[in-house]
């Protein structure tokens, strides 16, 4: 009897091949399951999201890694922002008219 995986993990392991290009003999490899299981779990990717009018979203390493990249620089530009303002109000509080 083969092992049961849940459809998170099978859209995953799919997003990986259509969306980053991984090679399905490759990741079946590593993952150590038979490439024709990943295949077919592609397959159905692709048909429920050409389908599918509910968007379930799955982030892979690298989208995460982008919006991370994305997030830190909204960041420091908040900060610089913040730091200008403090810097403005201090002016504006210390010499009253």
């Amino acid at each position: 009897m083969g092992k049961h995986y849940d459809q998170e993990y099978k859209d995953y392991v799919a997003k990986l091949i259509v969306e980053e290009g991984r090679k399905i003999r490759e990741l079946s490899y590593e993952l150590e399951i038979s490439h024709s299981t990943v295949g077919n779990w592609v397959r159905d990717f692709k048909q429920r999201r050409n389908t599918s009018s509910s968007k379930e979203e799955y982030i892979t390493p690298k989208e995460l890694e982008k919006l991370k990249k994305q997030h830190e620089a909204e960041l420091q530009k908040l900060k610089e922002e913040n730091e200008i303002l403090k810097k403005a109000m201090h002016i504006f509080t210390k010499n009253p008219m």
